[in-house]
């Protein structure tokens, strides 16, 4: 995914940008680091930067455009990138919508944030007055005044790129004064729709995290095998239990068999002996009776 962040100061570019970085695997580009970077390396681009701070100016479009084009080439930005700070006005708009097309790439969104003024000028000034009552230095470009001449810069020369991106279908709006929670959820959904994906960064998290839970897999390793010993010892239970089940049914069966048998040989005699009894008692009285003649 390649995302344009926008929203005046204190919207909570940053803040998105570091979360969604994490979330699906792409790098924030911010023009401030860039052009350090590209002079820190000595770039020719970085050259070019670095004569032109080094005499007070502004560093033009074209330079800033070729800092970024330099940026994009490198590989941990193949998977996408979040553009924080740039561009600023419609002509820089033009400039990277001209670059990514020579390196037949597409934008994929640009989000905005937004946000009450009023509110940002409310809650920089409740924070001034904090910090004032603790005693701690409070920043030259952290007060209200300065805050206010930033949102003014932001409403007369960013604000025209939120009718620029909407024309082109590109724009979606967030409520950035929602919980933080709230407006990453906001994103998320947005960029779902429109084919983001969470890449192999969660596995990797994941993969990472092991080793701070490895007290829990040991624990878990140590519950496994005691339920595998406790199924183990189980089964010369269950054999010997099925043992004496079989033992006690084949005691019964042989049981069952010795009855039937001796009562078959008990049935079986005592018709013989009643027979045998009887013609004993008949042939004595016949012999009684031929006694008697």
């Amino acid at each position: 995914m390649r995302i344009i962040l926008l929203g005046p100061p204190g919207s909570g570019k940053g803040t998105q940008a570091q979360l969604m970085v994490q979330r699906y695997g792409i790098v924030q580009l911010s023009t401030g680091e860039m052009l350090r970077a590209a002079v820190a390396a000595g770039t020719p681009v970085g050259l070019k930067a670095k004569e032109i701070m080094a005499s007070g100016g502004l560093v033009p479009d074209d330079v800033v455009v070729g800092i970024i084009s330099d940026r994009i080439d490198q590989p941990d930005a193949r998977n996408g990138f979040i553009l924080d700070g740039f561009p600023r006005t419609v002509p820089q708009a033009e400039a990277l919508d001209q670059l990514l097309k020579q390196k037949h790439l597409k934008l994929d969104a640009v989000i905005e944030l937004r946000v009450n003024e009023s509110a940002l000028l409310s809650r920089v000034e409740t924070r001034v007055a904090q910090m004032r009552e603790r005693g701690e230095e409070i920043r030259a470009d952290d007060t209200p005044e300065v805050l206010t001449k930033r949102l003014a810069s932001y409403r007369s020369q960013t604000e025209p790129l939120i009718h620029y991106y909407s024309e082109r279908r590109k724009l979606s709006t967030i409520d950035g004064m929602m919980a933080i929670d709230e407006v990453t959820g906001a994103i998320h959904r947005q960029l779902v729709a429109l084919g983001a994906t969470e890449p192999k960064v969660r596995a990797k998290s994941a993969a990472r995290a092991a080793p701070a839970k490895k007290g829990t897999k040991q624990s878990a390793a140590k519950a496994k095998t005691a339920k595998k010993a406790a199924k183990t010892a189980k089964k010369p239970a269950k054999s010997a239990k099925k043992a004496a089940g079989k033992a006690v049914k084949g005691t019964k069966k042989a049981a069952k068999k010795t009855v039937k048998k001796v009562a078959k040989k008990a049935g079986k005699k005592a018709p013989k002996k009643s027979v045998k009894k009887g013609a004993k008692k008949a042939a004595k009285k016949v012999t009684k009776k031929r006694a008697k003649r």
